[in-house]
């Protein structure tokens, strides 16, 4: 190979220190069939479903689609192809190649979610007062599904803050402490149906009001009932004043009607439900962070891909087995009634899923000596998760450490092919030169 075609690709400057033979670098241009690609994919990827009847779907659609959708849906199908770029790694022994696709990014996007999932996981765990937590979940009656989704933004933020407040008064009232609350969105149910509650991590405890000192709860007790009227009435109280400001889309034919409407909503369900304390350390917080940030449909889920039909798996709450656990069912959809039953939970565009209350709301403020102290294994932990780490949790293999050799991946260069699928590009991405080549071996 001519050696001003290797330098076009920044092999040569970076090989050269490492005394490889030309006959290697070669190689590392080569098409492999066998190279690893789009690490972290399942057998059954969302994305092919949508490539494959998406562009059917939309020329009658049996609801209309949203921007938001459509960009979604645009994301999920580009998300890890070559049109979005690929990142070539190769062993600095053996030569052995790994392409990494890069990402949409995309919040609804199942892939790409459960990676931001396991980052901010570590990310908010060093923020969070050295306190018992329980996650908390708060669920609407499906009785206000039409209104909700007529009033998307408007009732999704009061069902947040009522939930959020909800707990926070409670604490302060009962044990005058100031609780953090950790509030996480989700409009969907097992079977992907419109299902609107939120998922909340709450301190078991908070900051005196009297003395200012950190404080636990003792004991689990809860009085749900008390609970359950309390945020029946703080909901109650947001729908009413939006109705009263002009800005609830409604069909109620007066004032009377409404009130009607309210008045029913008593005999409703109000779910409540708390998990018992758990301890602070960063386990907790990752199993909460992936259980209360997942994507709608999980990949791994996926059982079946068959002509115009996808099935999926999900977990009946409503029957039970012998121990009392959930009975595991499939459910199987054809694309004309998947698409819309999945693109009703796509969020709008700048709407906040996750959101902060109580001590959390000012965290910064929080003294250092409230907050949860890592320890130096936990630190040295946070530090290694990098992409490769993160890909190894999710599989068990990291693509970044060569199989036969043992050692990591150095990064080479990236590509993209545009849409004509004529035209390829290789450049540099600076950000990742400037990992440094380790010089002992991975055990």
């Amino acid at each position: 190979m001519d050696r001003k075609k290797l330098k076009t690709c920044c092999l040569a400057d970076k090989f050269e220190k490492l005394d490889k033979p030309e006959g290697i670098l070669m190689c590392w241009h080569q098409k492999h069939t066998e190279a690893k690609t789009a690490i972290g994919q399942d057998n059954y990827r969302l994305a092919d479903f949508f490539e494959m009847w998406w562009d059917t779907y939309k020329k009658n659609p049996r609801h209309f689609i949203t921007p938001e959708q459509y960009k979604a849906v645009n994301a999920m199908r580009q998300c890890r192809t070559e049109s979005l770029g690929i990142d070539h790694y190769a062993c600095p022994d053996c030569g052995e190649i790994t392409q990494v696709y890069h990402s949409c990014k995309n919040r609804f996007c199942p892939t790409c979610s459960w990676q931001d999932t396991l980052k901010w996981a570590d990310k908010i765990k060093q923020k969070m007062l050295a306190l018992p937590h329980r996650h908390t979940v708060m669920t609407l009656p499906h009785k206000l599904n039409n209104l909700v989704k007529e009033n998307n933004d408007k009732l999704l933020s009061a069902l947040m803050r009522a939930s959020a407040d909800t707990m926070k008064e409670w604490i302060k009232e009962k044990y005058h402490l100031d609780p953090g609350v950790i509030s996480v969105l989700h409009t969907f149910g097992e079977t992907k149906d419109y299902h609107v509650h939120t998922h909340m991590i709450v301190s078991w405890g908070g900051i005196s009001r009297k003395d200012h000192s950190l404080q636990a709860i003792k004991g689990e007790y809860v009085n749900y009932d008390f609970l359950k009227k309390k945020f029946r009435c703080k909901f109650e109280d947001e729908l009413t004043a939006l109705y009263n400001k002009g800005v609830l889309i409604h069909n109620f034919i007066d004032r009377q009607d409404f009130l009607r409407f309210i008045k029913s909503l008593n005999k409703q369900k109000w779910i409540i439900h708390l998990e018992p304390p758990m301890q602070i350390p960063a386990e907790v917080i990752r199993y909460i962070g992936r259980y209360s940030k997942r994507a709608c449909l999980s990949e791994y889920k996926i059982t079946k891909i068959e002509a115009e039909n996808i099935a999926f798996r999900y977990k009946d709450y409503k029957t039970t087995d012998k121990h009392n656990k959930p009975v595991e069912r499939e459910l199987e959809l054809n694309f004309w009634d998947f698409f819309p039953r999945l693109l009703q939970h796509v969020p709008l565009r700048y709407f906040r899923l996750v959101r902060y209350y109580g001590a959390y709301a000012n965290r910064n403020q929080i003294p250092q000596q409230y907050l949860y102290s890592e320890t130096e294994e936990e630190k040295e932990t946070v530090e290694s998760t990098d992409w490769g780490s993160l890909q190894e949790e999710i599989t068990g293999e990291n693509p970044l450490i060569c199989p036969h050799c043992q050692k990591r991946k150095v990064y080479i260069y990236t590509s993209i092919r545009f849409n004509n699928k004529s035209k390829q590009e290789t450049f540099q991405r600076p950000e990742l030169m400037k990992e440094k080549i380790p010089d002992k071996q991975v055990a």
